[in-house]
């Protein structure tokens, strides 16, 4: 029986190499899916503890590239923030992840797929409908199917001689190009603060204020500080940039897919930064209608690919939308880092719909004159004055 499992190096999913071996008899090869965020040693690394778990063959896939075109544009151009706080950080990895082990089972002609994720997370959702869609192969998860705790995971291993990964018992984390997701014992008391190092080592003082800026086509970043660059590597140099100013962690509440609560920290500067400086250009060269019903349409793009369902029709019906909206958004971004925030201070686009020749806000105008303003007010509140009128005479 040949399995290919989807492989992270964590806990879990080292725990399923020698359990799939020991009770399946399967020669197993692990997949391990680069969406970013990872430094080559931690990938030789992960490709280490395959071989060290008993893997019979290991393979890594840079699927960057894939993430950031098929997802991560979609929720940059979309202002995507689930809660209005989280950017989605692991909801498009985790399809692409899908989409590349289920295309390497396809090529080694496997007997099943599996992955290392628990019963009560929202990754089951998503690598299974991926799996279902893409493959008609049986999908193995030995995490869920045992309800194994990590500490029962750990101790498996253990018991093997097998290497546990640093800090399994007490994090889980979860690394990619759209940002860093924390899980473990804290998040699951909504009343507890992440451990002091949950987010690494505090690195000392944070470096002095200062202001870069962004360059934007078609509502994408594509330039930095003047030096042209493709979307994941500015993502992962503007990355570079922030995490010395410690911005953009947090913690987030929100629905899950099965319809409990759930609680994560997080570590996305540059998806923070990226989603509110495109929201202020936007702001400039787009029409009212153009900016309402584009979020409306990507807020519910969001929601689905947290729920795993990428593969809905109506997500690529929405991706087109998005894109036609951002046809004009073009332009800089000036953004000023502090430590822990930043602010966006300024925006200019050449289809900017903001000209001080027609008018200057709260001071002067040349596009009309004080009575069609006035008459312009005077229409304005025909429906409220109506409404009101009928009230009082339903009083008398």
């Amino acid at each position: 029986m040949k399995v290919v499992l989807a492989f992270s190096g964590g806990l879990d999913t080292s725990f399923c190499v020698p359990w799939l071996k020991e009770n399946k008899g399967a020669e197993v090869i692990t997949v391990t899916v680069n969406t970013g965020g990872a430094a080559r040693e931690d990938l030789d690394q992960v490709a280490r503890q395959a071989r060290a778990v008993g893997a019979d063959e290991h393979r890594e896939i840079d699927a960057r590239r894939s993430v950031y075109e098929g997802f991560i544009s979609t929720l940059i151009q979309g202002n995507v923030l689930r809660g209005q706080v989280y950017p989605l950080s692991v909801a498009a990895e985790r399809t692409q992840q899908a989409i590349e082990v289920a295309r390497v089972a396809r090529d080694v002609g496997a007997d099943a797929v599996a992955h290392g994720s628990t019963g009560a997370g929202n990754d089951q959702v998503r690598f299974d409908i991926a799996f279902r869609v893409l493959l008609d192969l049986p999908i193995l998860t030995p995490i869920r199917d045992l309800g194994l705790s990590r500490e029962e995971g750990a101790a498996y291993l253990e018991e093997r001689g097998l290497p546990v990964p640093e800090g399994a018992a007490r994090y889980s984390i979860n690394r990619g190009l759209w940002g860093t997701t924390l899980g473990g014992d804290w998040t699951h008391d909504p009343w507890t603060g992440p451990p002091a190092d949950a987010f690494g080592e505090a690195g000392g003082e944070a470096p002095p204020s200062r202001e870069i800026v962004l360059g934007w086509e078609k509502g994408l970043p594509v330039s930095l500080e003047g030096k042209s660059l493709d979307g994941p590597d500015l993502v992962e140099a503007l990355s570079g940039i922030l995490a010395p100013y410690r911005i953009g962690r947090a913690i987030h509440i929100g629905e899950t897919v099965l319809g409990i609560k759930g609680r994560i920290g997080f570590e996305a500067g540059a998806a923070l930064l990226l989603i509110q400086a495109h929201r202020e250009l936007e702001k400039l060269v787009l029409t009212r209608w153009q900016a309402f019903w584009k979020d409306q349409l990507a807020a519910f793009f969001g929601d689905r690919l947290h729920e795993g369902q990428a593969f809905d029709p109506v997500m690529k019906d929405i991706a087109a939308l998005v894109r036609s909206s951002q046809e004009r958004v073009e332009g800089e971004t000036r953004v000023r880092l502090e430590e822990g925030r930043f602010l966006v201070t300024g925006v200019r686009s050449p289809f900017s719909l903001m000209d001080p020749s027609v008018a200057r806000y709260g001071e002067t105008n040349a596009l009309w004159n004080g009575e069609e303003a006035r008459a312009f007010a005077k229409v304005s509140a025909i429906p409220a004055w109506l409404h009101h009128r009928a009230g009082k005479k339903g009083e008398a």
